[in-house]
């Protein structure tokens, strides 16, 4: 072979190791938070999936998700994923999973503040409307709707009268949302009240994960009761054929992620999407140009 063929594959082997280690580092941190409470845990973390199963399962239903993605652009289709479950069971984590090789221009994510005054005098579902999908899109709800079947009730947010209607809308506009043609899925991700005390401690305990502790969050384990009562019932009362809920068992976060990945791929029955080949065009060069060099203040210093 020849130097500069093997100074390409170089180049090519570098790049594809660069993009595991995007997904390697997002691990290694989550190891060291385990790492860093595990000790002052009672009961030792019970064993997870192989490390070298776990990166070759992820990259290759990454890899689908990337084809499935081209088949709902390709057949302009409409597709809407909610993720909800309890604070801390992994929602984030997965998301990041599913959308880590996606085109940022078709599958994003929502994921909306408190609403403000004007939004809480609309119509509840208003606020969400703006952002489902168009022909070619994928839209992933990191919580939802849902927030009023459970935070915004546990937490007195709502009147009853104002839940009693939305367990009575809701249905009504997921069947209009399937009719119009979005695929609609649904993951509730499940967690014990023994890993998510886990899972807080691992974030007081890190400076880098402290922000993603808010007041709410604390105050929900209080009152841990009312929400597997809410949960419950809203299951129970929006659990319908048009839009069923699956159930993610998330206390293992590897394995969670690939079942979740899994079952969402299966949703929909996708090919390959036919594409033409792509020629890269020779750069024009003139005569005349120059290229000017940059004023040294103008870099950013190589500390590194």
């Amino acid at each position: 072979m020849s130097e500069p063929m093997q100074d390409q594959l170089s180049r090519i082997k570098e790049e594809i190791a660069d993009s595991f280690d995007e997904e390697l580092e997002m691990q290694m941190e989550e190891d060291r938070l385990d790492e860093l409470v595990a000790e002052g845990m009672s009961e030792p973390a019970e064993a997870t999936i192989d490390r070298r199963i776990y990166f070759r399962e992820l990259f290759r239903l990454q890899h689908e998700l990337v084809r499935l993605q081209d088949w709902v652009q390709y057949k302009k289709l409409k597709m809407v994923v909610l993720f909800e479950g309890r604070d801390s069971a992994g929602k984030g984590g997965a998301i990041k999973r599913v959308t880590q090789r996606l085109n940022p221009r078709v599958a994003r994510v929502v994921a909306l503040p408190a609403p403000t005054e004007r939004e809480q005098n609309q119509w509840y579902f208003q606020r969400y409307v703006p952002h489902l999908p168009t022909a070619g899109e994928m839209v992933m709800f990191d919580r939802s709707w849902y927030n009023r079947a459970g935070v915004e009730r546990v937490m007195g947010f709502c009147t009853k009268d104002e839940l009693e209607e939305f367990f009575r809308s809701v249905p009504e506009f997921e069947r209009m949302l399937v009719r119009s043609g979005i695929i609609l899925v649904k993951y509730w991700f499940s967690i014990t009240d023994e890993e998510q005390e886990f899972r807080f401690k691992m974030r007081i305990h890190d400076p880098l994960k402290q922000w993603k502790l808010s007041p709410m969050d604390l105050e929900s384990r209080v009152h841990w009761e009312e929400y597997t009562k809410a949960k419950e019932e809203m299951l129970q009362r929006t659990h319908i054929p048009e839009a069923p809920w699956w159930v993610v068992q998330a206390v293992d976060k590897k394995k969670a992620r690939l079942n979740m990945i899994s079952h969402l791929l299966a949703q929909v029955l996708y090919e390959t999407v036919p594409k033409e080949q792509i020629d890269l065009p020779g750069r024009v060069r003139n005569d005349d140009y120059i290229r000017h060099p940059v004023p040294a203040d103008m870099y950013v210093p190589e500390v590194y």
